[in-house]
């Protein structure tokens, strides 16, 4: 038993209680009130990225031995991150199993599925939580990208605030989502003699599938929000 499970159920259970409670602290306009749930999943999400993505960030800055060992270095906070990360995506997959239809979420339900397997990985064998919180980095880009669905949901897409966004949502996506996805399958070839079979494996297909995800998400934010 990996006391790892027991931050992950933690995690769970509190954005369980935020989404829950989301509808008070951050009412949704009437533009989204059709859409109760996914203003609520949205804002959850919001709070997520910026928890990930920032202690990501500082875990990097906190203890540089991660970026020297992606494996076998594993610092208490950084392991803690990976496993609160693991909490939320359980969290967001039931969410959307629970209110969506099966057509509209299969995409991300497919992309919670493949990240849960590769960090409850790190979590359980207290190894590769460096390679996960290069992962995280990624989150960075999702501040921006829950914004932009945070703005449309209240109808404000033709104001100064969108438009930024949009650009920040841009560059962030190329610096933090495609060029870090990127670096992760270089590092995977590179590394492949010192990481087991399985896991690499593992870690190939997940790279496989995230990359075209990101550049098909990539294209179609160019064509809604540049080439409308």
């Amino acid at each position: 038993f990996s006391p790892g499970l027991l931050v992950v159920a933690g995690s769970f259970a509190a954005f369980r209680l935020l989404n829950r409670g989301l509808e008070r602290l951050v009412p949704p306009p009437p533009s989204a009130r059709r859409n109760r749930w996914k203003w609520r999943n949205i804002w959850t999400s919001l709070a997520h990225s910026v928890l990930s993505g920032g202690g990501a960030l500082a875990g990097f800055y906190l203890h540089p031995e991660l970026s020297k060992d992606l494996v076998g270095t594993h610092p208490p906070g950084a392991h803690s991150l990976v496993a609160v990360s693991v909490g939320y995506f359980l969290e967001d997959f039931v969410d959307m199993l629970c209110n969506q239809k099966l057509h509209q979420s299969w995409e991300l339900l497919f992309h919670h599925s493949v990240v849960i397997v590769c960090f409850g990985i790190a979590v359980l064998l207290h190894k590769y939580v460096g390679f996960a919180l290069v992962a995280l980095l990624v989150e960075i880009n999702s501040i921006f990208l829950h914004l932009r669905q945070i703005l449309l949901m209240a109808n404000l897409v033709h104001t100064t605030c969108y438009r930024l966004n949009s650009v920040v949502n841009l560059g962030t996506y190329v610096v933090f989502r495609i060029a870090t996805l990127a670096w992760m399958t270089r590092w995977l070839f590179l590394n492949r003699q010192n990481v087991p079979p399985a896991t690499y494996a593992v870690g190939t297909v997940g790279m496989a599938i995230m990359t075209p995800m990101n550049i098909i998400l990539f294209y179609r934010l160019l064509r809604s929000d540049f080439f409308k």
